[in-house]
């Protein structure tokens, strides 16, 4: 009998000596213990929330020449020209960030697309279409934040 009370004890002296060690931070723990309680896990069963496609800062024409620089670069991609690809991608994420720096990173990964010329009449006329795409939502940019010169190329 004198063990399990002494056993008591030390466990009481125990859990009081971590309660000590834990100090100002055992509040922030408690909160944090009843926050894990409150959130609930979706069920497999329940539909899944629709994603919005823009976030919510993104100008409906930028969201125009990042949707035309992504077809752009996936088809540049499909046919073997990463290095431009890899240029649109950077230009688009530029403009995420900086728009002005963005569009002129834009614009001249649209000047060095100008020199590439394809054997396939048909690839060559598709690339053409999706140049000119990409050419006319920045060129609406440029002309919508006022930056100037918009080089035509």
């Amino acid at each position: 009998m004198l063990d399990v009370l002494i056993g008591v004890v030390v466990g009481f002296l125990v859990v009081g000596g971590v309660l000590v060690m834990l100090g100002p931070n055992l509040g922030l723990l408690v909160r944090r213990a009843r926050n894990l309680r409150r959130a609930r896990i979706p069920s497999v069963f329940q539909a899944a929330q629709p994603r919005a496609p823009v976030s919510a800062g993104v100008n409906p024409k930028t969201q125009r020449v990042l949707d035309a620089a992504a077809r752009l670069g996936t088809w540049l991609r499909a046919h073997g020209r990463e290095d431009l690809a890899r240029e649109l991608r950077g230009a688009a994420a530029r403009l995420t960030g900086d728009e002005a720096a963005g569009l002129y990173a834009m614009q001249s990964a649209l000047q060095r697309l100008r020199s590439l010329s394809l054997d396939d009449a048909n690839a060559q006329q598709r690339l053409k279409s999706l140049t000119g795409e990409l050419r006319t939502a920045v060129q609406d940019r440029f002309e919508q934040l006022e930056l100037l010169p918009f080089k035509r190329p």
